[in-house]
């Protein structure tokens, strides 16, 4: 097994600025993006790099909630959120190494299914066990 040198804070920046790049070139995630940017790209960039600097290396500078994002995310479907997941796994192929675009890969779908559950689970509406 080699070892693989831990992603740098440059390398997390790139890869922040990569995803939403991405996502502003896609027809159904550029409306969701501007609204969440809201005019102010430049900070919300700056918290993206603190989020995914506490998420890729538990670095602990994000001090924001994952329940607080939510009420921006109006419009966000499930396949949509699927399509974010894609878009940063091949931002991480693009810019880290095997290993590193893997385990970072692997912590945004923590995220993702973490969001899913925030976003779209309503116990109050028992629809899937109904659902025949």
């Amino acid at each position: 097994m080699t070892q693989t040198a831990p992603i740098s804070d440059e390398q997390i920046r790139q890869l922040v600025d990569s995803f939403y790049d991405k996502i502003r070139a896609d027809a159904d995630l550029r409306p969701i993006f501007e609204r969440v940017v809201a005019g102010d790209c430049e900070t919300r960039l700056a918290k993206m790099y603190e989020f995914w600097s506490s998420v890729i290396l538990t670095s602990g500078f994000y001090k924001g909630s994952l329940v607080a994002v939510r009420k921006h995310m109006g419009g966000l479907e499930i396949g949509l959120l699927d399509r974010c997941l894609a878009l940063f796994g091949e931002s991480c192929d693009e810019l880290l190494d095997r290993e590193t675009a893997g385990l970072s890969w692997l912590k945004a779908a923590h995220v993702a299914e973490s969001l899913k559950l925030l976003l779209f689970c309503r116990p109050d509406r028992p629809w899937l066990r109904n659902a025949s």
